[in-house]
C-alpha cells in the first residue's frame, strides 16, 4: 500500500501550486498556522498525499491560501470521498460555485441582456476558443 495515497489528487497538486505561488508573501508554517494546524507539517502532508485536507478545515485552508473556499471545497470532496461520491453530493446539492465564476455568469447575463440564452454548439465553441481548447 502506498505511503502516499493522495498525492496524485487534485486537491494535493493545487495545494501545492498555490503554496509555491504564496510563497514570496508567506512562509509555509504561516499558511500552516493561518490555517489552524496545530502540526506545521500538516500542509506538507496534504501538498504531498500523505493527508487529506479535513472539510472543516477547508474555510480556514482556503484563507491562508488566499483562494476561493467554494473551489478547494470542490477539490476537497473529490478527495475525501471520491469522484463518483462527489458528483452525487454536487447533483444533489448543486455544484459550488467560485467567486470568477460568479463574474462569469454576470457577464454572460449582461452580454445576453439577461435573456437566459441557451448554450448553443457555437457559443460552446466560442467559450472554449477563449481558453485555447
Amino acid at each position: 500500500m502506498s505511503k502516499k495515497p493522495h498525492a496524485d489528487t487534485r486537491l494535493a497538486l493545487y495545494v501545492e501550486r498555490r503554496v509555491l505561488e504564496l510563497k514570496p508573501k508567506k512562509s509555509q508554517l504561516q499558511i500552516a498556522s493561518e490555517a489552524g494546524f496545530p502540526n506545521p507539517n500538516m500542509v506538507t502532508m496534504i501538498k504531498n498525499g500523505t493527508s487529506k485536507l479535513a472539510l472543516d478545515r477547508v474555510p480556514s485552508m482556503a484563507r491562508a491560501l488566499e483562494c476561493d473556499p467554494a473551489y478547494l471545497m470542490r477539490l476537497s470532496l473529490e478527495q475525501a470521498v471520491g469522484d463518483t461520491a462527489a458528483q452525487a453530493i454536487a447533483e444533489i446539492y448543486g455544484t459550488p460555485i467560485t467567486v470568477n465564476e460568479v463574474g462569469w455568469l454576470a457577464e454572460i447575463r449582461d452580454a445576453s441582456s439577461n435573456t437566459d440564452p441557451r448554450l448553443t454548439s457555437r457559443s460552446r465553441a466560442a467559450l472554449r476558443t477563449v481558453f485555447g481548447r
